[in-house]
């Protein structure tokens, strides 16, 4: 009884010790994981002509207010964040005196947004054309994902996306490079938001096959 009596404090304080060991890991796990690992960033030229969204768009993104946008003078930067990257595009304003030096903008982009308004005049979606192939084309962007947005799709004379498929000739065009076609408004920016991340896709996978060079 003696030696029993003894050994009971002994096994007491390591049954002890072995709980204040479990409760401290068990705090380590919960409350000491460190930062999280820094999402990438990716930088993105955004172009179109005036009025077609831009602005409006990147603002939404951004979750700041559009009242009283009005055209971009010279060029803007807006870090958008997503929840697996960080986009920071430079917008580009698309007025006919600013448009003559947008290729002074593109080196060092790593993708291309390029926003139509799917309900202008035809004169405006063919000068749209023009400039969306120009882009397609220009030796510091032709290796590059696009995302072109017919955006204004709320509108009723929006064109739909198979429709602005065909007028730009997308397909015989952008044969062999990254690519995405949708529509937008600035009304379904939940639909933008996928948009864009179909674009970060496109970018990983970039990323990835260079890793493997």
């Amino acid at each position: 009884m003696e030696e029993r009596g003894w050994r009971r404090p002994d096994r007491e304080r390591s049954f002890t010790q072995k709980r204040i060991s479990h409760i401290f890991s068990c705090f380590r796990t919960l409350c000491c994981k460190g930062q999280p690992p820094p999402r990438p960033e990716y930088d993105l030229v955004c172009i179109g002509l005036t009025g077609s969204g831009k602005t409006s768009l990147l603002s939404r993104l951004c979750s700041e207010a559009t009242d009283n946008i009005g055209p971009t003078t010279g060029f803007s930067i807006k870090a958008v964040p997503f929840q697996n990257a960080i986009l920071n595009v430079k917008e580009l304003g698309g007025a006919d005196s600013i448009k003559k030096y947008w290729s002074r903008y593109y080196q060092g982009s790593q993708g291309v947004v390029f926003v139509l308004d799917s309900a202008s005049t035809d004169e405006d979606l063919e000068m749209a054309r023009t400039e969306l192939h120009s882009a397609l084309q220009h030796p510091q962007l032709c290796t590059l994902p696009f995302l072109i947005l017919a955006n204004h799709q709320d509108k009723p004379a929006a064109r739909t996306t198979q429709e602005i498929k065909k007028y730009f000739e997308l397909e015989p065009l952008a044969r062999g490079k990254s690519w995405i076609l949708e529509g937008s408004s600035v009304d379904n920016i939940d639909a933008v938001k996928q948009s864009f991340t179909q674009l970060i896709e496109l970018l990983e996978d970039k990323d990835q096959d260079t890793g493997r060079i």
